[in-house]
């Protein structure tokens, strides 16, 4: 039987616990495989580090495609699943600091993403779009796309309560992102990192831009926002 073959067949996937076992051992397998190959890894190496067979892969998985992106789900879970939680729990604090919610958040944002195995995947990634454009999908989707919900529901309870103007959510947190995630995404991928103190004026004043923008004109302006324009001096254009 043909690698096409074998990677097209659908077999029920394995269970029970032996079969976790050897599921576990491919994943760890492939990880090691693919950051050290490439996506061009031979799917005999992965099943001999293994210590299965190459159809018990296809078993699992059906095909190198569907085996990537698992192994890039795992990696961004393994990275990304503390900080999460971090981020949720100061988003659905209850505070009227909402400079200092923000700048803790995009820490833990930050911090996720520029795990060095995040990164390395990242740039494997990049590198097979071309090849493989859902695999893009998949990365948006595991990785950046998870915050998105827990950064729109805060900022949309800031807005009903008066404490931030923003007509466009998703604009909104596309922008501090920009502010203060990407930068390091477009480092990362020319292999270079910024340090720590860069990334921590980057990040303050990256919140101090975005609540600047988007405070409520006259009086009603938030706490957070009056602070973070004081402190960087910043003129109001838009109201």
């Amino acid at each position: 039987m043909s690698d096409r073959e074998v990677g097209r067949a659908k077999p029920r996937v394995p269970s029970g616990e032996r079969a976790e076992r050897k599921r576990a051992a491919i994943m760890r397998s492939a990880r090691e495989t693919f950051l050290r190959d490439g996506f061009d890894a031979s799917v005999d190496d992965i099943a001999a580090r293994a210590g299965v067979s190459k159809v018990t892969v296809y078993n699992h998985f059906g095909n190198k495609e569907a085996l990537f992106s698992a192994v890039v789900g795992e990696a961004l879970d393994q990275a990304l699943s503390g900080t999460l939680a971090e981020a949720q729990s100061h988003l659905d604090a209850s505070t009227d600091d909402i400079r200092a919610t923000l700048i803790v958040t995009a820490q833990c944002w930050v911090r996720g993403v520029t795990d060095a195995s995040v990164i390395a995947l990242r740039n494997l990634v990049s590198g097979q779009l071309h090849r493989f454009p859902e695999l893009g999908s998949a990365w948006r989707e595991l990785g950046p796309a998870r915050f998105f919900p827990l950064l729109a529901a805060v900022l949309d309870r800031l807005i009903e309560r008066g404490q931030l103007v923003i007509p466009d959510v998703e604009v909104a947190v596309i922008q501090l992102y920009g502010l203060t995630l990407y930068p390091h995404l477009v480092y990362n991928s020319y292999g270079s990192t910024l340090d720590e103190g860069l990334t921590d004026q980057l990040i303050t004043t990256g919140v101090d831009m975005f609540l600047t923008y988007y405070h409520p004109p006259g009086p009603a302006r938030s706490a957070g926002a009056s602070r973070a324009a004081r402190a960087a001096g910043f003129i109001d254009l838009k109201h």
